[in-house]
């Protein structure tokens, strides 16, 4: 039986209050890394063996779109779950084009994170 802890999630989210839901929502099941810009996203995801990211599509420095146009182009089969407050099918397909594997839009239900999370995940 595989122990959820042993997997790594990376959140990229500028956003202290967005963080912290997550954390509250899934945080006692995996183990979160946080990054708060693109930046530190791709650099932690260099740094760091993780099995998913949950991607804020909106960040300083470099936006969570560019953030993951670059991590596709190191590893095309990473899970990148886009995160965003932006609702509409035309941010979607942008972030879907720039290689995310899928979307959840802000404020995010709970139930919803956790099926996206475990679609991505290697089963039981």
């Amino acid at each position: 039986m595989i122990d959820t802890k042993d997997y790594f999630i990376l959140v990229a989210e500028d956003i202290e209050f967005n963080y912290l839901l997550i954390k509250a929502m899934i945080g006692k099941k995996y183990n979160l890394i946080r990054a708060k810009t693109g930046v530190e996203a791709i650099n932690e995801f260099d740094k760091q063996r993780v099995y998913l990211i949950l991607m804020d599509t909106k960040m300083p420095e470099m936006d969570g779109i560019t953030a993951t146009k670059i991590i596709r182009g190191k590893d095309p089969k990473i899970p990148i779950i886009a995160v965003t407050a932006y609702a509409f099918n035309s941010d979607k397909i942008v972030a879907m084009e720039a290689g995310c594997n899928d979307y959840l839009v802000k404020p995010i239900d709970v139930n919803a994170l956790e099926e996206t999370i475990k679609r991505y995940l290697p089963s039981e």
